[in-house]
């Protein structure tokens, strides 16, 4: 098998046999070979190859693309198909996240439009649609796939036939064009059907009349196929049968009336949605509404359409009338072709009231609609008003009734008479009743109306009796029709035995009050007599080709009856109105020209007049549709072969010949607007005479073609700069010049043309000496030329080119007419693309629209495919050649003068790019914003550089006369490119624009590099140039659209196999010219540092590897310059750091920097050339450092993204900050991130550190008058001024914070500033403040913090916590529960460790996150504070929990053999100190541990701690309850108390005697006999303890708490006895006289001196 199979995956393949390969269903492949049901094959997107079953794949015919190592299989598929599987697939990963993201909405809108694509992709693989159903169905799929890529963010698709469009099949100005009108069309989903109904749309009605009663059943049922479908639908329902509903009379009524019964109203506007977006019918229920008042009948339909309910009756449930509609799109031959089935059932054909938009050659019609409106009527002598019925026939002039003459509705025959129907007692009906009379032709003239009234009587036989009747006849005496309007016609009274069997009775008669003014003589004895009381109202309105209504348009048409009136009739034409006139265009065109032949000289002019009268009626919008019907007459019916050398030419010339004398010139403006039919005319009547006489007077009609072109010119040479007609009619000359070209291409060849259109062009005033509105007109008759098919020949191209782009060059040079221009421009250049490919499509409709300011001047031109000579490549190469040295320059220009002033309304001039220093010269005066133009000027740059060849690129660096010129083009062009990549010139989702734009921006720079290198450098180098193609360079690799990391697979490849990697091109290219600068790279040292840096972010592997050396040069270049690098080493640290501050949100910057890491870290080629230096040490440090720092970079950024919790911000912002500080000493970026962690801990309320952090910047400061300049927040000032608002704010934050003692001392620095400054009133402040400090360390309550070891173990951590150790100072009220849940919600993914063991090096090193929490006791510095037995415990409290670096932890275990009846006698204490690099509490609520001491504790020892400590907490809270700082509740006490006393009873102190006290153990430890001692006295200390704290318990305590006091003092007693070896007050006093001399005189009393074994306790009271 070839290379030529595609297959989608249909079955999933694990690959579980030797070189099988695994294949997931919806996956591609491309099938190399086949062999015994076997495939080996190649994937597309993953370019492995394997081998599975052949039956897992579904083969397609493909076309395989780039044979070879990276070959494409492209399958022979519907693109539309293509698409839709593509883009299904790629939104299925997109779809998943959006329910992840809780966007619940779109992800079901999303499903929906998925599975409907689905439905959509499966009718069209069907093959059972015909053309329209498949191009209905893909407009459908479009529509879907656009509003799912724009709900999703996805890129822009510009389309063309609904397939994807190709920008390498297409021109970048057409390409731009078709994306802007693929975004203007964006719309909701669901609404993209356009309503707006023709002519060309036809509606099927198929109603059904259904009345639901006793028995139900169908009234009536009609099927129509409407041609018009703008308005409503009415049906009006009359009921025959009695006078009146209520009539009780029985049986059938044997004369049957037409009453007025119901109504029902249907508005299109609003169902025409509904229908036209489903293919079959649809049935809609109108509800049939009563008229309260019989009188409003006429008007029912319009109060329900204005739903004024007040004049009309709702319905019951049983009333209605059925619907069904369905929307058939196309002419009615094409919808009868299409549905024949529809066609079938006899489905009648509903015309539009009136006249369609065009009336072409041979549709003939001639129908008269009547509307009985009203009539006026007399009581004749009754007592009631009439019941008044009107009949209605038609009669031709021999008094025949004209048979079936009279049509009252589509689908119903035609009938003989019409009876109207009934109003009840009414003597002023109201009917508004609507029929139609099909009259034929031959019938009209002589027949006339007769309409009879009737009185109908409600009596029992029902009689009708004739009163009187009305006539008027069809047509004038002068041969005009009945006039569309309203009629009032007499009334003449007859009775019932009346016959108008002698029509010439009343014919006679006047018919209404014109005509009895134009009667002269009427008989006084009349037959009958006209009731003058009694009137009828009629309206007519005429729709017929053949009879007219106006005198003067049948006086032409018939001139031959009065030959002597010619001249009148001609002249009275153009008062006949437009609609007359194109109705009968053809008859009348044939009279004009039989009138020319009939006698030239005399009726030549007016003639020329009329033609020139009927060709501009034909330009109104009104009737510009009657184009076509004018172009068929001219080349199927148009006769007159000698209209042309009569007089056509002649008058044309004439008037132009007279255009500088005739001060009014609106004649010859008309002649000159007429100008592209009077050629028509002219070329085909010498085409017809031609034809007759085999070529004569050839040469006699070049020659009068040749006057006439140099009278054209005359016309336009003229100055009408003094003259405001003469400006008209040149305007309306220029405006209706390019129409002739094809006409004159009939009769002479492409030069000839192209010379006389050259040498019109160019009789043209230059743009300096016309005025502004010419310049429009000029620029719009200019972009016809080119949009002729004059213009797609090479032969006249080569002519006209040039003074085409002579124009186009001035105006934009001069800045005139910028929008024009640009559209110019842009059809000139796609114009060039296509003749440069012709395998190109071409768009069958090229449309452009144009509104210029001042002239209100709308303008639409179309180019067509044309059969055109196919251009020699070199002719279009040379075409090529001269747009570029023509606009180039003057593009660039241009787009400099939009883009820098594109925010800017009013134009100045002399103003100079401040990238390029290139001049501005703007001097347009139209108020309009420029960015809506740099679009249209960018494509046209984009599209002419795309177009250009080396040989081109090789003419124009030539072309310059200097190197200041050639400078100068670089900076504009180079600039233009670094605009377009700033500038949001092309919207975000046009992806297609903006790598179209980068492909052609990088071959561009790789035309222009090697100019650049050979003519500034070395001793020509200029900065300016370099700097410029460097910064562009930059701005290009890091452009967003370019990065292809963010795109799907799918989409990645793509972009890959179309334009390849374009940020690699372009670094090679950056990386070359940086090799050529030698030693001119010192100038960019440190100024690009930070740009290429900037570059080393992209995350693409091979762009990080050229930018490598870059950085060894810049080290090496300062260097050798200044011995060291320190600045490369200064800017490229600023430039990391601004790089995190600038990345805010960008969720990819986290992988940017870690990419960044392996540059500077462990990346060899960097280090390998440093070690090569001679500068090794300095380099390795230096990137050693710059590793760090992107180590901490790194955790910053994580850390900032938004989500992290503040402790994680904080310590990572702490880490940053010390590194600033200890390794880098960068004291700006230092400050930056002590006042980024201060506004940190302010969020958090950590106010103590915040002060502690500020007070880093503080320190930094001196008491000087040194000024300072304008930093972060603060002002411009002295350092004194700053030092002194820093300590206030300090100061502040330590207040609030509660650590008055850390406040005080600043207190104390600034007391003695203000006081060095003699400032006492500062001074007072401050000293009242530092006396509020101490008032408050008295008297507010502040609670101790708890502290907590944190160790962070595992990879998974941030570098500034992975395998750290932290302590952390807890908030109040936290204990280690509350702690331990707050750390593992910061760190969700951590394993908490529930041993204090120290972990092994497999968790060290493991991918997970580890935490071990515990809490530990701080180790208190100042321990001679807490030693004074007079500090009060609110002051040692401060000093036990504040300023702390050392913590500790106690772990028990037992050495040796473990006595189960004492376990406290091998009970040994593991005791672990921690030092950390800080105090407690500073700049963080944490700090690293920097060094653990480990020693192990004693079973003596650890029970002499335990009982020391138990006594100094016993001391300090009888002490607080002894001086009344804790009021009310003692609860803590007796708790207190009972803990001891308890515990010592249960084996407390009894354990620590019998595991100490035994003489085994004190002969064994003869060395712990100090320590034995000192045990015994603190036990006995503890005793008396407990004694002062039982008295203060008893008088403290409640009634209701006596139990157990009363138990307490049991239980002191058998603790006491315990102790029988120890005298306790003799001991006590001699041990301890400060205690006993400190005890107040109740607890010193003899009743507690005596020793314990023998004196009791106090009774309890």
């Amino acid at each position: 098998m070839g290379r030529t199979s595609w297959a989608p995956v249909i079955c999933s393949f694990r690959g579980s046999v030797a070189h099988g390969l695994t294949l997931e269903i919806g996956e591609t492949v491309q099938i190399l070979e086949k062999c015994e049901g076997k495939s080996q094959f190649l994937n597309v997107s993953l370019l492995f190859q394997g081998i599975f079953p052949a039956s897992y794949v579904h083969l397609k015919k493909a076309v395989v693309t780039n044979r070879g190592q990276y070959e494409t299989a492209v399958p022979l598929e519907d693109p539309i198909v293509m698409e839709v599987t593509s883009t299904l697939q790629e939104w299925a990963v997109l779809w998943k996240q959006l329910f992840v993201k809780h966007k619940v909405d779109l992800f079901y809108k999303l499903r929906q439009v998925m599975n409907e694509l689905i439905d959509l992709r499966r009718q069209l693989l069907s093959g059972h649609l015909t053309q329209d159903q498949i191009r209905d169905v893909k407009r459908h799929i479009t529509v879907r796939l656009d509003w799912g890529n724009e709900h999703l963010g996805l890129d822009l698709v510009p389309r063309k036939n609904f397939a994807m469009v190709d920008s390498d099949q297409i021109s970048v100005s057409d390409l731009y064009k078709m994306v802007i009108r693929t975004g203007k069309q964006k719309h909701l989903f669901f609404t993209e059907i356009n309503i707006k109904s023709n002519c060309s749309e036809v509606m099927q009605v198929h109603s059904t009349c259904i009345h639901i009663g006793k028995t139900g059943g169908t009234v009536h049922t009609c099927q129509t196929l409407n041609t018009y479908s703008h308005g409503s639908k009415v049906p009006v329902f009359f009921s025959p049968g009695r006078m009146l509903l209520n009539d009780s009379k029985k049986g059938p009524s044997h004369v049957q009336y037409r009453r007025p019964y119901g109504c029902a109203a249907l508005a299109m506007s609003d169902i025409l949605q509904t229908i036209s977006e489903l293919k079959e019918e649809k049935d809609f229920v109108l509800k049939v509404y009563t008229c309260n008042n019989e009188n409003e009948w006429y008007q029912i339909h319009e109060n329900i359409i204005r739903k004024s309910s007040t004049k009309y009756t709702a319905p019951s449930n049983n009333y209605g009338l059925i619907i069904s509609l369905q929307l058939l799109r196309g002419e009615v031959d094409q919808v009868r072709r299409e549905n024949p089935v529809i066609f079938s059932r006899g489905v009648a054909i509903t015309r539009k009231l009136g006249f369609p938009d065009v009336i072409m050659p041979g549709d003939i019609r001639n129908d008269l609609y009547l509307t009985l409106e009203r009539g006026d009527f007399e009581r004749g002598g009754k007592s009631v008003q009439k019941n008044i019925e009107v009949t209605v026939y038609v009669l031709y002039a021999d008094g025949e009734i004209l048979k079936d003459c009279i049509c009252l509705g589509t689908g119903e025959p035609n009938l003989s008479e019409h009876r109207s129907f009934v109003l009840y007692h009414n003597n002023s009906p109201r009917w508004s009743e609507l029929i139609k009379l099909p009259i034929p032709i031959d019938r009209f003239r002589g027949s006339h109306l007769r309409f009879e009234f009737r009185h109908c009587s409600t009596k029992d036989k029902g009689e009708k009796k004739l009163f009187g009747f009305s006539f008027t006849p069809l047509m004038r005496e002068d041969g005009t029709t009945l006039s569309d309007e309203s009629h009032e016609l007499y009334v003449y009274k007859c009775d019932e035995n009346t016959t108008f069997s002698n029509h010439a009775l009343y014919l006679g008669l006047p018919c209404c009050k014109e005509d009895f003014n134009s009667c002269l003589n009427i008989p006084s004895s009349l037959i009958f007599q006209r009731s003058t009381k009694e009137t009828l109202w009629i309206s007519t309105q005429l729709a017929s080709t053949k009879l007219t209504q106006n005198v003067d348009l049948l006086a032409l048409l018939k001139w031959k009856a009065h030959p002597d009136c010619v001249m009148d009739i001609l002249g009275r034409l153009r008062h006949v109105s437009g609609e007359e006139v194109v109705k009968f265009l053809q008859d009348i065109l044939d009279t004009l020209f039989s009138i020319l032949d009939d006698n030239t000289d005399k009726y030549g002019q007016l003639v020329f007049q009329s033609l020139v009268f009927i060709i501009n009626l034909l330009r109104d919008s009104k009737y510009y549709h009657f184009r076509p019907v004018m172009d068929t007459y001219i080349q199927k019916h148009f006769a007159g072969a000698l209209a042309y050398n009569r007089e056509l030419i002649r008058c044309l010339k004439w008037y132009m010949d007279r255009s500088a004398e005739v001060v009014r010139q609106d004649h010859i403006q008309e002649a000159m607007r007429a100008l592209e039919y009077l050629f028509k005319f002219i070329v085909q009547s010498r085409i017809l005479y031609s034809r007759a006489t085999c070529g004569m007077e050839e040469e006699q009609f070049r020659t009068s073609i040749q006057e006439l072109f140099q009278s054209i010119r005359f016309v336009l040479s003229l100055d009408s700069r003094s003259s405001e007609t003469l400006v008209f009619t040149q305007a309306a000359l220029l405006n209706s010049f390019p129409a002739i070209f094809n006409e004159l291409l009939q009769m002479f060849t492409v030069q000839e043309v192209a010379e006389f259109v050259r040498g019109t062009l160019g009789s043209m005033p230059s743009t300096v000496h016309i005025g502004q509105s010419m310049d429009v007109v000029k620029l719009q008759s200019i972009s016809r030329t080119v949009d002729s098919r004059l213009f797609s020949f090479p032969d006249s191209r080569r002519i006209l080119l040039p003074v085409v782009l002579h124009h186009i060059h001035l105006h934009l040079r001069q800045q005139k007419e910028l929008l024009i221009c640009s559209v110019y421009a842009s059809a000139l250049l796609f114009l060039l693309y296509f003749f440069s490919y012709p395998s190109a499509p071409c768009p069958l409709c090229f449309s452009l629209h144009v509104v210029v300011h001042h002239s209100l001047f709308v303008y639409f031109c179309s180019l067509h495919l044309w059969a055109y000579e196919s251009p020699s490549e070199c002719s279009v190469q040379e075409e090529v050649e001269m747009v570029v040295e023509s606009l180039l320059d003057v593009l660039l220009q241009t787009l400099l003068s939009i883009m820098n002033r594109s925010q800017s309304q009013e134009a100045v001039r002399g103003q100079r790019c401040p990238q390029c220093t290139a001049e501005i010269t703007v001097t347009v005066t139209e108020i309009c914003l420029y960015s809506d133009w740099q679009g249209e000027y960018v494509s046209c740059l984009l599209s002419l550089l795309r177009q250009m060849t080396d040989i081109h690129f090789q003419h124009l660096l030539d072309n310059f006369q200097s190197k200041e010129e050639l400078k100068e083009f670089l900076l504009k062009i180079f600039c233009v490119f670094r605009n377009l990549m700033k500038l949001s010139i092309f919207p975000r989702d046009w992806n297609v624009m903006r790598l179209l734009s980068s492909n052609i921006i990088v071959t561009t720079v790789q035309y222009l590099s090697p100019t650049l290198h050979k003519n500034f450098t070395d001793a020509d180098f200029d900065f300016k140039v370099w700097n410029s193609y460097f910064s562009l360079a930059v701005l290009y690799i890091n452009q967003p659209s370019l990065q292809l990391e963010s795109l799907t697979p799918a989409k990645r490849k793509k972009v890959l196999d179309k334009y390849g990697d374009m940020r690699v091109m372009m670094a090679y290219e950056l990386f070359s010219m940086w090799q050529n600068l030698s030693e001119n790279k010192i100038h960019f040292i440190p100024g690009m540092i930070g740009p290429f840096l900037g570059v080393t972010l992209v995350p693409q592997v091979e762009v990080r590897n050229i930018m490598i050396p870059i950085f060894h040069d810049m080290m090496d270049w300062e260097q050798r310059k200044n011995g060291n690098f320190k600045q490369v080493e200064a800017e490229l640290i600023d430039k990391l750091d601004s790089l995190v501050s600038e990345g805010k949100g960008d969720e990819n910057y986290r992988e940017l920097f870690s990419l960044l890491t392996q540059l500077f870290g462990p990346y060899p080629s960097l280090l390998e050339k440093i070690e090569q230096e001679t500068w090794r040490e300095t380099g390795i440090s230096f990137v050693t450092s710059v590793t760090r720092l992107m180590e901490r970079l790194l955790d910053y950024r994580d850390c900032m993204k938004g989500d992290e919790t503040e402790n994680k911000k904080i310590g990572c912002t702490v880490n940053l900050l010390n590194f600033y500080k200890s390794e880098i000493n960068k004291e700006e970026m230092y400050i930056r991130y002590i006042h980024k962690l201060c506004d940190m801990h302010l969020q958090a309320e950590n106010y103590t550190e915040a002060a502690f952090t500020l007070l880093l910047y503080w320190e930094l400061l001196q008491w000087d008058d040194r000024p300072l300049r304008e930093f972060l927040h603060y002002p411009a000032q002295s350092e004194w001024h700053r030092k002194e608002g820093l300590c206030r704010k300090v100061i502040h934050y330590f207040n609030k914070g509660k650590c008055w003692e850390y406040g005080i001392p600043l207190c104390r620095e600034l007391a003695f500033q203000y006081e060095s400054l003699y400032d006492y009133q500062s001074l007072s402040w401050i000293r009242k403040m530092e006396a509020a400090y101490y008032d408050n360390i008295m008297e507010q309550q502040r609670l101790e913090p708890e502290f907590f070891r944190v160790g962070f173990y595992g990879r998974k951590f941030p570098f500034f916590l992975r395998n750290k150790e932290f302590v952390c100072r807890g908030h109040d009220y936290e204990r280690l529960e509350a702690f331990q849940q707050r750390m593992l919600g910061e760190f969700p993914q951590a394993i908490a460790m529930q041993h204090p063991n120290q972990p092994d090096e497999a968790i060290l090193q493991c991918d997970a996150q580890y935490l071990q929490i515990y809490a530990v006791t701080p180790v208190p510095e100042s321990v001679d504070v807490l030693q004074m037995d007079r500090v009060p415990d609110r002051i040692k409290s401060f000093y036990r929990v504040n300023n702390v670096r050392r913590f500790r932890y106690d772990r028990p275990f037992h050495k040796g053999p473990k006595d189960r009846e004492n376990e406290f006698k091998s009970l040994w204490i593991e005791r672990t100190t921690l030092i950390l690099s800080h105090p407690l509490p500073g700049i963080s609520r944490w700090f690293e541990v920097e060094k653990r001491e480990l020693v192990e504790v004693s079973p003596l020892e650890n029970a002499i701690s335990v009982v020391e400590n138990k006594n100094q907490e016993l001391r300090t809270l009888i002490t607080q309850y002894q001086h009344k700082q804790l009021h009310g509740n003692i609860n803590l006490l007796s708790m207190c108390l009972n803990g001891v006393i308890d515990a010592a009873v249960n084996g407390g102190i009894a354990r620590y005697q019998e595991a100490f006290f035994d003489k085994e153990y004190i002969g064994s430890h003869a060395e712990d006999t100090e320590k034995i001692t000192q045990l015994k006295d603190l036990m006995q200390d503890q005793v008396h303890i407990l004694g002062i704290g039982l008295a203060v318990h008893e008088k403290l305590v409640h009634p209701e708490m006596r139990p157990l006091h009363k138990k307490l003092i049991e239980q002191f007693h058998m603790m006491r006895t315990t102790l029988c070896h120890v005298s306790y007050y003799a001991c006590e006093c001699e041990s301890h006289p400060t205690l006993c001399s400190s005890l107040p005189y109740s607890l010193s009393s003899p009743l507690l001196c005596p020793p314990l074994h023998s004196t009791p306790l106090p009774p309890v009271q």
